[in-house]
């Protein structure tokens, strides 16, 4: 007899339904085409077991299984179910009612019970627009999947359930929720603020211009200045993701397992923070079945590289393209993957190997030249990519004890909000372009004119800082943004001697003072 499920198989961020076709004949071999790795060919072991533990009993027939497209690589332990289903209808155990009009996944255990899978919801969003009746999957992934409206999530515990609610004798509610409701509810759910945060005006106003205008930030000061503090509070003043983010941010986090059970749409901005020992692969996607990297999930969110030097330098040159371009392509023999990548990179790092160049109370213990050699460690073309470079300097006792109230991150990002409102406008109809930080030459010249004094500010700002090249157009992005939170619909010169304030590591006498 032959008998055909479905099941679904998750590349990037997309789902391609895989039909698995079952057929049981005379003879008592066992056969799995259609490539399958090695999780799926070991599938036959925990369905054998899951089966005996449930009541039924591994067919005594020749089985012979076909995933098809066959030409597509078929990965992981969650087509358990779709196989053991298969398997029992082929085989004459049950017979099972409208079968075909599910997607089943769930990787089984050895008593029947499910397990969770990865990429429950790029998977039911594929399954909705095939117009599939239903999802039936583990019941940890159910309010993951339930985010798609107009089709039965059917969230099971075990094998024999699944088995019963096909027959019929098992009647099982689809989980909706309200996806706009409980996306609301957690929108403004912060468990960290800016209040919390002592002095530090000078860097709050840097991160404040940062978030208005989408710039990259690096923060250099000596350890224990606050530039961890700092840097984690920042996504609580960007502005609150869209519907349309959210989705795509709670796809990648899906598809790489990181959402935890029983966890429906993410509301909040991701804030990803690896350590200076990631590899490339960790870092921007990839393996031998392409993962998402630390940049994809930390998409729509903020990226922080703590003690950036730190960092190997291949793994910070594989950044320089997917910061450029939003997006990260993996590319393998057979296939290429894609993910998105549009983060906002904030990077901390000590002034030199011991931390207290510039300090005002400590003295340096480092020997001549060596500050220069530890700033070379981080290349011109990634620092190029970086608006921002501010530095902090050490709290004082008088501020640390001050009592009196500081700032909250709610006030700050409405002020943040307006400034985007501005330039979702100014780039209405300028494709791939939604904040100041993505502007090119092109448009620096279209929306950034200013005076002729302005001119001869930033020439004479350039001459006595001895501020590089690349400081110009970003000292431009930059007074455009800070016009942008004023308000104004020109740059004023205050607003360019402030961008210029922010632009230390160009100063090409920075380093060489010791």
């Amino acid at each position: 007899m032959l008998i055909k499920v479905f099941g679904s198989s998750v590349y990037g961020i997309q789902a391609t339904t895989i039909t698995i076709e079952v057929n049981a004949d005379r003879g008592s071999k066992f056969f799995l085409v259609g490539l399958p790795d090695n999780a799926v060919k070991e599938s036959r072991q925990r369905i054998e077991a899951a089966l005996k533990n449930n009541g039924f009993r591994w067919p005594g027939r020749r089985i012979t299984i076909n995933m098809a497209p066959a030409d597509i690589r078929k990965e992981g332990s969650a087509y358990d179910l779709p196989l053991a289903v298969g398997i029992l209808a082929a085989s004459e155990q049950v017979e099972l009612k409208d079968a075909d009009q599910y997607i089943l996944m769930g990787e089984l255990s050895l008593d029947g019970g499910l397990m969770p899978i990865k990429g429950a919801l790029p998977i039911a969003i594929q399954a909705r627009k095939e117009e599939f009746k239903g999802f039936i999957l583990p019941k940890q992934n159910a309010r993951e999947a339930a985010i798609v409206n107009n089709l039965d999530i059917i969230g099971v515990e075990s094998l024999k359930d699944v088995i019963d609610f096909l027959k019929g004798n098992l009647n099982i509610e689809p989980l909706r929720i309200d996806t706009r409701k409980e996306f609301s509810q957690h929108l403004e759910k912060m468990d960290i603020d800016f209040a919390d945060v002592k002095g530090q005006e000078n860097i709050k106003r840097a991160l404040e211009i940062a978030a208005a205008g989408g710039h990259n930030v690096l923060l250099i000061g000596p350890p224990g200045a606050g530039k961890t503090m700092l840097a984690k509070r920042l996504p609580t003043i960007l502005p609150p993701m869209t519907l349309h983010e959210a989705l795509e941010t709670t796809k990648i986090h899906s598809v790489a397992g990181k959402l935890g059970t029983n966890v429906g749409l993410m509301a909040q901005r991701p804030f990803r923070a690896p350590h200076h020992s990631i590899s490339d692969v960790a870092l921007v996607g990839g393996g031998t079945f392409p993962q998402p990297g630390e940049i994809s999930l930390a998409h729509n969110g903020v990226l922080f590289l703590d003690e950036l030097p730190e960092f190997k330098r291949s793994v910070l040159e594989v950044m320089r393209q997917p910061m450029e371009e939003r997006r990260v392509t993996i590319s393998r023999a057979r296939f290429a993957v894609e993910f998105p990548a549009g983060f906002m990179l904030v990077a901390s790092m000590n002034p030199c190997p011991c931390g207290y160049y510039n300090h005002p109370t400590k003295d340096c213990v480092c020997a001549p030249g060596v500050v220069e050699k530890y700033l070379n460690k981080i290349s011109g073309p990634l620092l190029d990519r970086i608006d921002l470079h501010v530095e902090v300097t050490p709290v004082s006792f008088d501020e640390l004890s001050h009592t009196r109230p500081a700032e909250n991150s709610a006030d700050i990002r409405e002020r943040v909000i307006r400034a985007r409102n501005l330039q979702n406008q100014r780039y209405l109809a300028e494709e791939g372009i939604y904040c100041n930080a993505q502007m090119t030459s092109k448009h620096l010249r279209k929306y950034c004119e200013i005076s002729e004094e302005g001119k001869k500010l930033l020439k004479l700002a350039m001459d006595k800082l001895t501020l590089s090249a690349r400081a110009y157009d970003r000292i431009l992005k930059v007074s455009r943004t800070i016009a942008d939170l004023d308000g104004s619909e020109l740059i004023q010169n205050h607003h360019l001697a402030e961008a210029i304030n922010y632009r230390n590591l160009d100063r090409e006498n920075w380093a060489h003072s010791k």
